[in-house]
């Protein structure tokens, strides 16, 4: 557990479906750039980076790479607390294994997915956060590319050729058979896509930092939270870090719906199953959660075991 990543709370099956009950988010950073459409303050955007930079590293701490990291996935509470959520794409990873390269939403996919490469680490995910640093900046998406051979050009215009190596899997990779990268021409210096009076020129070294070309020079997310840009934020940071902890913490004592055997079996035959709510002392118990559904049916084999607790995972 982590206060930056979303608190899975209660998992419960009713009518042959698994329900997911996760703690209750006002917004997301998607929402934060649709209200300021040119670009979220800097102080927002700093807090906002920053907390998405812990809980992507406490995730690469455990060998896990998210793999979508995006506006729509950051999550914000009423109190600006970043919850990382949906993570359908991620997985667990160890040294030279290979992986779908099919991950990542296009705008905030790393050269190495756009290509193919099989054998990518956690820095596809520090790629994601710096695109999504500079569209928070911005208010508009770093590279918006409109396939993938598009978005590989977009990517060449800012920061030159790819690497030999990608260049390499690019030319092999029989989905681009008979298609080539066109040739951006001038380079247009990456640095022109943020403005030195507002990030400063440690902002621009920040992003820099987190979108090289080559994944071995990228910096980690670790590395970064170290960077200058976010020097002074630390101490304000763990404060809000340190209150999160305890409200999560807090949650552990919380009883939300349990639907046993009897109860489902009852009402899959009447269409509509008894789902108990157990006293709680707390009244915000069940308002402060959202219940995410799966829509995939429980097997005939699950259908047969019994339900009578469904452990919080």
């Amino acid at each position: 557990k982590h206060p930056n990543l979303v608190n899975l709370i209660e998992v419960f099956r009713r009518k042959k479906k698994l329900h997911l009950v996760f703690e209750f988010c006002d917004r997301t950073v998607l929402n934060e750039l649709e209200k300021y459409p040119k670009g979220v303050p800097i102080g927002i955007t700093k807090s906002i980076t920053y907390q998405t930079l812990k809980a992507v590293n406490y995730c690469h701490q455990h060998n896990c790479i998210h793999r979508d990291v995006k506006p729509e996935n950051i999550l914000l509470t009423r109190d600006g607390i970043v919850k990382l959520c949906d993570f359908g794409f991620a997985r667990q990873f160890s040294q030279g294994e290979k992986f779908t390269d099919y991950v990542a939403t296009r705008w905030y996919r790393a050269p190495e997915l756009l290509v193919g490469d099989t054998q990518y680490g956690p820095k596809v995910d520090v790629w994601a956060i710096g695109c999504v640093f500079v569209e928070l900046v911005n208010g508009e998406a770093l590279w918006p590319g409109k396939s993938d051979i598009d978005q590989l050009y977009l990517i060449c215009k800012n920061l030159g050729e790819l690497i030999p190596r990608h260049m390499q899997i690019f030319k092999e990779n029989e989905f681009f058979f008979g298609m080539s990268i066109q040739d951006p021409g001038v380079i247009e210096s990456l640095d022109k896509k943020l403005s030195k009076e507002l990030v400063g020129s440690e902002g621009i070294d920040f992003m820099k930092k987190c979108l090289d070309k080559d994944p071995d020079k990228r910096y980690s997310c670790e590395n970064l939270l170290y960077h200058s840009f976010f020097r002074g934020l630390e101490e304000t940071e763990q404060s809000r870090w340190n209150r999160e902890r305890t409200k999560n913490t807090n949650l552990h004592g919380l009883t939300f719906p349990i639907l046993n055997t009897s109860a489902s079996n009852a009402g899959s035959q009447n269409g509509s199953p008894d789902v108990r709510f157990p006293h709680n002392n707390n009244n915000n118990s069940i308002n402060n959660s959202h219940v995410h559904q799966h829509h995939h049916h429980v097997s005939s084999s699950l259908n047969s075991q019994k339900f009578d607790h469904l452990p919080t995972i």
